[in-house]
């Protein structure tokens, strides 16, 4: 069977995307019956939607049950969120949607990677659907953890892991998976886990998921959490069970070819530990990555392109757009912002970001 194919539609963009079988978990999410080529369709680079796997949304459903759905007995709403592993952006993306429809402008959300080259795409992929509060970040998660003691009411962490979730999509997860490289998995999860957790203030949530099967890498490594970090495992309920979603022993598993998507299991625990808070911890203490974030300012003159200027704009191509006004304009697509060009008459400089650009030939 092949692998699914899913999107995700920005609501602060009109949801102006492909259409779809609704997602069951998630009221802006789309399964197709087919994958087009996203590449050709400006409506994706403008980020009014984003390509996410039907099941790895699942994670959102559980941080708005838990976080945002009165689940969990809060005080107040979180407010300080960190996506642990964030690259490339589906979560984060879905998690800053979730936030906003939520508490409009009054939350921070961080989406860290560590990785600088997919952090990279990260940013682009944050600025792109267009959130100001989502800041990026490129640390290891143990500076998080010295560096941002007790500031965070909720970690969502979608480890690496062995990934047999993926067989069906990625061939090399097949050809490199092992039992040795569980065992290594697990480890470097408990790592990870461990090295974050004085970021999460006492009575914070964690959301902690994978894209594998394996007990060790799921259950066993949330129970360790709780047991060694201090933490209340949170009973999981199975409201989708029709659509193929399962109940392990402390969370939901979802397989390929089960459950509309590819594999994903999601968890959660309640930090019971008490946490040392350092009052003084502020977002710029971890170096945000650099902004990517395009303000498109009401006042700048918009033009309206059609479907093969908008994909020249996208290439980088030199545009020419003779009726429309000097200076520095904003080039639209179906009235979505692409980006910035500065006309100067006999041409337009093309401003798209050229870690954006589309590189096949159009």
């Amino acid at each position: 069977m092949a692998a699914s194919t899913s999107v995700r539609l920005n609501p602060f963009k009109g949801c102006d995307g492909p259409e779809g079988v609704a997602v069951p978990w998630n009221r802006h999410g789309r399964i197709l019956e087919e994958r087009p080529n996203f590449t050709l369709d400006p409506r994706f680079h403008a980020g009014c939607y984003y390509v996410q796997d039907s099941s790895a949304m699942y994670v959102g459903h559980v941080f708005r049950k838990l976080a945002l759905g009165n689940a969990w007995d809060l005080p107040t709403p979180p407010k300080r969120v960190l996506d642990l592993c964030a690259a490339p952006g589906g979560k984060t993306t879905d998690l800053a949607c979730s936030l906003r429809e939520a508490l409009g402008d009054a939350f921070k959300l961080t989406a860290n990677e560590v990785m600088k080259a997919r952090a990279s795409v990260l940013a682009d992929n944050v600025a792109v659907w267009g959130d100001s509060n989502v800041a990026v970040t490129s640390v290891d998660p143990a500076i998080i953890g010295q560096r941002m003691k007790g500031y965070y009411d909720v970690v969502v962490a979608d480890v690496p892991c062995s990934g047999e979730g993926m067989f069906r999509k990625d061939p090399r997860a097949v050809e490199e998976w092992s039992p040795e490289l569980v065992n290594l998995c697990a480890a470097r999860q408990k790592r990870i886990l461990a090295d974050v957790w004085p970021a999460l203030r006492q009575g914070g949530l964690l959301i902690y998921s994978t894209c594998t099967y394996e007990d060790a890498e799921n259950d066993a490594n949330l129970e360790w959490a709780a047991r060694e970090l201090g933490g209340e495992i949170i009973a999981p309920e199975n409201e989708f069970e029709p659509f193929g979603v399962q109940l392990t022993r402390h969370g939901n598993l979802l397989k390929a070819g089960v459950a509309p998507g590819e594999g994903q299991w999601v968890g959660a625990l309640r930090k019971t530990a008490p946490s040392e808070d350092s009052p003084g911890a502020r977002l710029a203490d971890l170096h945000p990555f650099e902004s990517r974030m395009q303000i498109f300012d009401p006042a700048t003159p918009r033009v309206e392109l059609d479907l093969q200027d908008a994909l020249r704009y996208l290439h980088r191509d030199v545009l020419r757009l003779p009726d429309a006004p000097l200076g520095m304009l904003v080039v639209c697509y179906r009235s979505h912002p692409l980006g910035f060009v500065k006309n100067i008459g006999s041409r337009c400089n093309n401003l798209y970001p050229k870690s954006r650009r589309i590189l096949m030939d159009i």
